[in-house]
């Protein structure tokens, strides 16, 4: 039993040694500037890193350790020569940009950073903490800060090179002509219908418990029966809603169309009432789950298709159909010349470069 033990940490000793040296041998050597080698250790990362966010959009969480490690392992060989096509790509444009004397200043990146803390504050609400902000960037892309910040550079140098060799390819696009417009309308013109929508005006008298219940129900009542079903009486509770203490919230609550969407928000009661209602007429108390309302409606949208020229009613603003699909053509015409660009540059930088690939060790580990 003694010797059993010994041999089977031997042999697990010797596949440790076996991986880390395989580890620390170059699964490609890319030269354009200078020699760069690849390493068989940073080729994983990338491939536990690109595991890592793919399971965290798939799964909607975190994913366990164990997870990654079988996604991995489950990747084929064309998998891993096209992570190692993207890795060699990258450095090329890396040593071009270096050549090149293109570069992203400390401020410019601070600038991308904050934009993810931007995006994360709007999600909480308030400003995230450093920790906060670390532990959310590791969670959705398995990397930590350091790390990310560096991703981010080097991801913002290759665009930034990308534009430097490639700008006339990039700025060629064209406005869509008025044909390719109506053409694409037709394609999507069942994209394009106009649910019923009314816009409204809210009184909103809000509660937390059973107490504030009872005195948010009682001023509600007391506005009910003041403002009847006068229009102007409306107006006039809604501008007394800025007086301080005032004990409840008014104001223009914009356009609400009749969908599933709504119903979740608003609820069917809302919507029953809100629906019944036609232009300047006020509504008895609607309860909800948080708050009492009165609301009065100031326009009234049937369902109908929409025209090139109608417009959108949305969180946009006034925007119309037409602007929305040419909207649409520019981003994809835009997309498919950063694609014409980014593969015009990568052949040339290719073209440049000597790039030596180990295929032993890219494929047996």
């Amino acid at each position: 039993m003694k010797k059993l033990v010994i041999f089977i940490l031997l042999l697990a000793i010797t596949v440790t040694s076996v991986f880390a040296q395989l580890d620390l041998q170059p699964v490609a050597i890319v030269q354009l500037t200078r020699s760069e080698p690849i390493m068989v250790r940073q080729m994983r990362a990338q491939m536990e890193t690109l595991v890592w966010q793919n399971l965290v959009n798939n799964l909607g969480r975190v994913p366990t350790s164990a997870e990654v490690s079988r996604a991995v392992q489950s990747m084929s060989l064309e998998d891993r020569q096209q992570v190692l096509d993207v890795m060699i790509n990258e450095r090329l444009a890396m040593q071009a940009a270096e050549r090149d004397r293109v570069t992203v200043t400390e401020n410019e990146l601070n600038q991308i950073i904050n934009e993810f803390r931007n995006q994360m504050a709007q999600s909480m609400g308030r400003q995230p903490t450093d920790s906060e902000f670390a532990l959310t960037i590791r969670n959705q892309t398995g990397l930590e800060l350091n790390a990310f910040r560096d991703q981010m550079r080097r991801q913002a140098i290759t665009e930034k090179y990308l534009m430097h060799r490639k700008s006339d390819v990039i700025s060629s696009g064209q406005a869509p002509s008025e044909d390719t417009v109506r053409r694409e309308y037709r394609i999507l013109r069942s994209d394009f219908i106009q649910p019923e929508t009314i816009r409204f005006d809210m009184i909103q008298v809000p509660f937390t418990d059973a107490a504030s219940q009872t005195r948010a129900r009682a001023l509600a009542n007391q506005l009910s029966q003041e403002i009847g079903t006068d229009p102007s009486r409306f107006d006039a509770a809604v501008l007394r809603s800025h007086v301080p203490n005032s004990g409840y919230m008014a104001g223009d609550f914009g356009f609400l169309p009749l969908n599933s969407q709504a119903r979740q928000i608003a609820g069917d009661e809302f919507l029953d009432v809100a629906f019944s209602m036609r232009q300047g007429e006020v509504s008895r108390i609607i309860e909800g789950p948080q708050s009492f309302y009165i609301i009065k409606i100031t326009q009234n949208h049937d369902f109908r298709p929409l025209g090139l020229d109608d417009i959108v009613l949305d969180t946009r603003g006034i925007v119309t159909v037409r602007q929305v699909i040419t909207e649409g053509l520019l981003i994809r015409q835009q997309q498919a010349l950063i694609a014409r660009a980014t593969q015009e540059l990568v052949m040339e930088l290719r073209a440049e470069a000597s790039i030596q690939i180990m295929e032993n060790n890219l494929s047996n580990w």
